[in-house]
């Protein structure tokens, strides 16, 4: 397995996995991807029925990983994915909901978002390949809210590892917040945007494109744009596939709540690996970019100050990273088409794929989409606790309310969770009348001691504040 960037670079010469999981972007700003899927049978996938979490995962991640060896790999895989970080042996749980209707449980790990489930495997994995020549690496991601909180939990304490996380200043939960700003850990630094997510991601990928500057600080990547992210993901689509159906010719449809797209790609590589998925139900927020794309064919980004500040906050993205690779996908993986349409978006604002060829394959592709407003999640978190006993967060409440209109009673339909409702107290007091249930060991979280330091949306401030306090800076 050797994997090329969706703009072309790496074509002539492909690199493995271990290279790309400390690149991040590729030097053409482009994102990596496989050369091909690796596909499954119909009688290799019936095969992973049954198979523990670790030992499923496994044989997936080992398709797309080929330069660990077998033996190592399972020994990462084995040593992140315990009862004793996820809850139970299942990891990823899955229950009935209502109606046909299920609840894939991805999100018990420690900081209580999915994004644990890639982020403590991409962790593992770092240490890993850093120990190989005693190397070291200063990750810069940005967050709109979860993935920061399960990036530094990962890579709290791990050798050669220092962490840069950009925030948007004000735009989290108390919770959230509070998950980021209380770790005490020296390799853990904060820093707070006076702006948006997408303003935090754009100076990733700013400082990521300055190559000289990334290559002599070690800069890599936990955001989504890093691939290992992706295929991490990638297993609970299996583990969710085996749950509701009995044979490997069943069809299921998946509904995942979406910001920065990462997720829901994830379920598009399953469907391409072979797994017999029929509909991907993508499901946004009042920031509804992606909705407008797949209902026609349309994709404009907003700016900065039509990014609205919603209850489902880490799903206010309107510039989602991962497009980009699903894009590459209906173009017919094809750079030069890929490297075209986002200077259109670079100087036109979008583009819009409606009447061209390319629209047939995003509408064979297997996605549709919805979305939903405050007072559509609050009326879905009430109504499914009013019928269920189940309290939802705000954005597994979204995708549930755009799961609602796809329901089709010859298919199951499962529901990626994507965070626990603890998470979001202020809005599921809003719904229900009372504050959600917390673990124990979160019970004074935003009472806690927090530090983070405040900078304007500029990537060249980012840069010196990495340069001073980067790993080996005097």
């Amino acid at each position: 397995m050797r994997y090329i960037s969706t703009r072309g670079a790496w074509r002539d010469a492909p690199l493995p996995f271990c290279a790309i999981l400390l690149e991040g972007l590729a030097p053409d700003g482009g994102l990596a991807v496989p050369e091909s899927y690796p596909r499954f049978t119909s009688g290799e996938i019936e095969a992973l029925r049954g198979l523990p979490y670790a030992p499923l995962a496994h044989a997936v991640l080992s398709r797309f990983i080929d330069d660990v060896p077998g033996a190592d790999l399972a020994a990462i895989i084995e040593r992140t994915y315990t009862p004793a970080v996820f809850g139970s042996d299942e990891i990823t749980p899955v229950t009935p909901l209502e109606n046909g209707m299920h609840l894939l449980h991805v999100s018990n790990g420690p900081t209580l978002a999915f994004k644990d489930i890639a982020l403590q495997l991409l962790g593992n994995l770092f240490e890993y390949v850093l120990a190989k020549d005693g190397s070291r690496l200063n990750i810069l991601g940005a967050t709109s809210g979860d993935t920061g909180s399960s990036a530094e939990w990962a890579m709290r304490g791990k050798r050669g590892i220092r962490v840069f996380m950009l925030s948007p200043f004000g735009r989290m939960s108390p919770f959230q917040q509070a998950q980021m700003y209380s770790l005490a850990d020296a390799n853990i630094h904060n820093l707070a945007i006076e702006g948006v997510f997408d303003d935090c991601q754009d100076i990733v990928k700013a400082v990521s494109a300055d190559a000289a500057f990334k290559h002599r600080l070690r800069i890599g990547t936990v955001n989504s744009i890093n691939w290992a992210r992706i295929v991490a993901q990638v297993v609970y689509y299996f583990k969710g596939y085996f749950a509701v159906t009995r044979g490997a010719r069943e069809q299921v449809d998946f509904a995942v709540p979406s910001g920065n797209f990462g997720n829901i790609l994830a379920g598009h590589v399953a469907k391409s690996l072979g797994l017999p998925i029929r509909r991907l139900v993508l499901a946004t927020n009042e920031n509804d970019v992606l909705d407008e794309f797949f209902r026609t064919g349309r994709y404009r980004p907003r700016r900065t100050a039509e990014t609205h500040a919603t209850s489902s906050p880490s799903m206010d993205i309107s510039k989602a990273s991962n497009f980009e690779r699903y894009v590459f996908d209906i173009v017919g993986r094809d750079p030069v088409a890929v490297r075209e349409l986002w200077l259109k978006i670079e100087h036109d604002g979008g583009f819009d794929l409606a009447a061209t060829p390319f629209w047939a394959m995003a509408q064979a592709s297997g996605f549709v989409s919805g979305s939903s407003t405050h007072a559509d999640r609050i009326h879905t978190i009430r109504d499914v606790h009013a019928r269920t006993g189940v309290t939802l967060d705000p954005h597994t409440a979204d995708g549930v309310k755009v799961a609602r209109e796809y329901l089709d009673p010859e298919v199951p339909l499962v529901c990626v969770e994507t965070a626990l409702p603890a998470k979001f107290a202020a809005t599921i007091r809003e719904a229900l009348g009372h504050d959600p249930q917390r673990p124990a060991e979160y019970a004074d979280l935003e009472s806690r001691p927090q530090r983070s330091t405040v900078l304007p949306p500029d990537a060249e401030r980012v840069k010196a504040y990495i340069v001073a306090h980067a790993d080996g800076a005097a």
